[in-house]
């Protein structure tokens, strides 16, 4: 039976959701600042990413079997707990070893929140409003990593970076109580067999995988650790997929791609999450490094597009509910190509304004793409593969992610080796940056051509929902 305020129900963890989203992106624009303060070198420094990136990645996919073990109040319980243990550690720190701990204990929360918050929408939400539940979910996944510059730079202008988790204990406070007033358990569990084979090759393909991607940006393309962790992490993840086929209680049900709506909105979903995570990198760079721009005023800059963003998320959701979604994915990536070909503008000397506006017409299109792909696919699932569903979309969101990071930090290199000789580093670092606004461009056109491929109808036949079942 679904609750009858869901919205009540998804409150709690979509606050603790925007926090673990909001610790996801909020380092990064202090990472320059730890390598003077802990004397520690950039391949150092980006561990604080690569190794939330990791724990992020290892239990993301493990999600949907947590669900049929755990009841939803003890699973985000947990993931408030470990957000303020990992917030605490993180600003008592005083070596980098302990601020790395700290966040890796983040990390635990934000893997296991993240599809919870999309599997208790799934299960809490009928189908005709499951478009404003993704909205929701949509202002959480894109709107904190949008507005955490800001923040983030604001916080170091005028305080230390220990306040970056500091601030994090009031919302993680609210979200608990919240949660222990309207949280209800909205899945049977039923304890599944937990095959450890499964779980021994997810975390070694999605872990090494996931690794791999984040390497790119220091090691290059060409790196032996690179190219051998992503090699043996793909061998790892099919022979997981090949497991699960085999197996009666499988850790994630991968025959929720046998339904080929689903497929081409997973699809659109991982392009959709390259592209925001592309923009969201490349940006800072050209302001700070290419146009010399201070922290806290670089971080104004891309507040508007997160603002953008926010808005049209919600408007997505309802919208969603009301028309049909394999239009608004069109129009959403065809928005989002707008603002790549403006990014295709920007040079040394152009203005900040034409920047903003590049950055929020995409932050206009991402969000209706997101949440009418969301939508579309999980309703063309049964009932029965709703939280593999949702684990598998939250998966390649966050894995798109990192490949859209990846491909913008090694064309930002390719650019600026490119440039020539007698350039500044300014001068180099534009050229860089515009052959990763060129990625994103490309991105945005991809999924346009997949949103293309959607096919009605969209919600699982009763049919499907008995086979399931069955």
């Amino acid at each position: 039976m679904k609750p009858s305020h869901p919205f009540l129900v998804l409150l709690g963890p979509l606050i603790s959701g925007f926090i673990g989203l909001f610790s996801e992106a909020a380092l990064n624009i202090a990472l320059p600042d730890f390598m003077g303060i802990f004397r520690i070198s950039a391949a150092t420094v980006q561990w604080l990413t690569t190794g939330y990136l990791l724990v992020v990645g290892v239990l993301l996919p493990m999600s949907s079997l947590l669900v049929r073990w755990f009841t939803t109040r003890q699973l985000v319980f947990t993931t408030q707990v470990a957000f303020v243990v990992g917030a605490v550690v993180s600003g008592l720190s005083g070596s980098f070893g302990m601020l790395l701990v700290g966040r890796l204990i983040q990390g635990i929360a934000t893997g296991i929140l993240i599809p919870l918050i999309v599997s208790t929408a799934v299960a809490a939400f009928p189908p005709q409003r499951r478009g404003r539940a993704m909205g929701l979910i949509g202002l959480v996944l894109m709107f904190a990593p949008a507005i955490s510059p800001v923040v983030a730079g604001l916080i170091l202008e005028l305080a230390s970076w220990k306040w970056i988790f500091w601030m994090m204990l009031p919302f993680v406070v609210a979200s608990f109580i919240v949660s222990v007033i309207f949280l209800r358990n909205v899945r049977e569990i039923t304890r599944p067999h937990v095959d450890v084979a499964s779980i021994v090759l997810s975390t070694a393909g999605f872990g090494l995988f996931v690794f791999g991607l984040s390497s790119i940006a220091d090691q290059g393309w060409s790196s032996p650790l690179v190219y051998g962790s992503l090699v043996v992490g793909v061998m790892a993840l099919v022979l997981f997929v090949r497991r699960q086929l085999r197996l009666t209680d499988p850790v994630l049900d991968v025959r929720a791609f046998t339904r080929r709506n689903f497929s081409v909105a997973a699809a659109t979903i991982f392009v959709n999450g390259a592209l925001v995570l592309s923009v969201i990198y490349l940006i800072p760079m050209y302001l700070q490094q290419g146009l010399a721009v201070g922290v806290l005023a670089a971080g104004l800059a891309m507040l508007p597009g997160g603002l953008v963003n926010g808005v049209f998320s919600v408007w997505a959701g309802r919208a969603t509910d009301l028309h049909k979604p394999w239009v608004l994915a069109r129009i959403g990536f065809g928005v989002a190509i707008v603002g790549g070909l403006l990014f295709l503008l920007i040079g040394a000397g152009t203005p900040i304004w034409l920047l903003i506006l590049a950055h929020s017409v995409v932050m206009v299109g991402v969000p209706i793409a997101m949440t009418s792909g969301q939508t579309y696919g999980l309703n063309s699932l049964p009932s029965g593969l709703g939280a593999d569903g949702s684990t598998i979309v939250s998966t390649l969101q966050q894995i798109g992610g990192a490949v859209g990071t990846a491909l913008g930090a090694n064309l930002l290199s390719v650019g600026i080796q490119s440039a020539p000789p007698v350039a500044t580093v300014a001068a180099a670092t534009v050229t860089g940056v515009r052959y990763g606004f060129l990625c994103a461009l490309v991105l945005a056109a991809v999924g346009l051509v997949l949103a293309c491929l959607f096919r009605t109808p969209q919600h699982a036949s009763a049919g499907d929902r008995r086979e399931v079942a069955g």
